[in-house]
């Protein structure tokens, strides 16, 4: 078989991948807005939940992906590991490319920005975090890339107050893959 026939079929794997992980992300946001942010996971004590939105670097189009988070005093981490994939997240491209985002965090909906963390800074919060969920150490391990680290920092508004728009505000956008 030609590599130009191999194409089409891992093509499809791919789009099938894509269409589950955008069902269980559908799945994960419906148990985040109907739980007023809590989220059930196979493990006891899991990090907060939050939903992410971000602009897309290339559509313009608003996309939601829920991820668990890191607090630290006022900031929260979230970290692109895409469960292990040897690819960055589309979430990872779209903060870079648009940093300012909002998030939803329980019931509140908050602006945030993004920072992709680098050097120490970085690898003290990813220590941090894989100390307590050993599984990104083992991500980290197998990986030939480095996982980004990315703070998140309420933004403020002009007099002084944290931006962020009220819950029964929220559109429903559409559903990014993670």
């Amino acid at each position: 078989m030609s590599q130009k026939d191999a194409l089409p079929e891992r093509d499809e794997a791919a789009a099938a991948f894509r269409a589950n992980e955008r069902s269980w992300n559908e799945d994960v946001i419906g148990e985040f807005r109907a739980n007023r942010g809590a989220v059930a996971a196979p493990y006891d004590d899991p990090p907060p939940m939050l939903l992410v939105h971000t602009i897309g670097a290339r559509s313009g189009k608003e996309h939601v992906v829920p991820m668990r988070s890191l607090p630290v005093g006022e900031s929260l981490y979230v970290f692109a590991s895409a469960h292990g994939s040897d690819r960055q997240p589309d979430w990872y491209y779209n903060l870079v490319a648009n940093p300012d985002i909002s998030i939803e965090k329980g019931t509140e909906t908050l602006a945030v920005r993004a920072t992709v963390l680098h050097g120490v800074e970085r690898d003290a919060i990813f220590a941090r975090h894989a100390a307590k969920f050993p599984i990104f150490t083992e991500y980290e391990r197998k990986l030939a890339r480095t996982i980004p680290v990315i703070r998140l920092d309420p933004r403020q508004a002009r007099h002084g107050k944290q931006e962020g728009k009220e819950a029964d505000e929220r559109s429903t956008p559409d559903i990014d893959r993670a």
